[in-house]
């Protein structure tokens, strides 16, 4: 049974860092291109980044470009979003998603996900 657990989340003031995790368990995971999004309630599902199945090509969104970093261990079956100088704006529930293949074309088109995890709250303090 696919598993995807993020962790990580938490209050932080406005200019702070956190680093999210998402583990996931039950199969191999360097089979799967990872993505984290992130929704606020009454909004859509929004792109944030996505890493390739070796790790070797990532894509982010341009509102966190520069700021956050997405990387991936897969002998820990666990991929990472640093967050730096975040903002008020950045406030919301970030979910980590997998899918077999990655690709530009359509890396930040959630319905291309096939497994979600339950996602961890963000909130930024201005």
């Amino acid at each position: 049974q696919v598993q995807l657990v993020e962790s990580g989340g938490g209050l932080v003031q406005a200019g702070g860092s956190l680093r999210l995790s998402c583990v996931d368990g039950g199969r191999t995971f360097s089979d799967y291109a990872m993505g984290w999004f992130r929704q606020v309630p009454g909004k859509e599902r929004e792109f944030v980044a996505a890493i390739s199945r070796s790790g070797d090509y990532t894509y982010y969104a341009d509102s966190v470009k520069g700021r956050f970093t997405i990387s991936r261990d897969n002998a820990k079956n666990t991929v990472y979003l640093q967050m730096n100088s975040l903002k008020p704006e950045d406030t919301a529930v970030y979910l980590c998603a997998a899918r077999r293949y990655f690709a530009y074309s359509d890396s930040d088109d959630w319905t291309k996900y096939d497994d979600w995890g339950q996602g961890t709250q963000v909130t930024v303090s201005s």
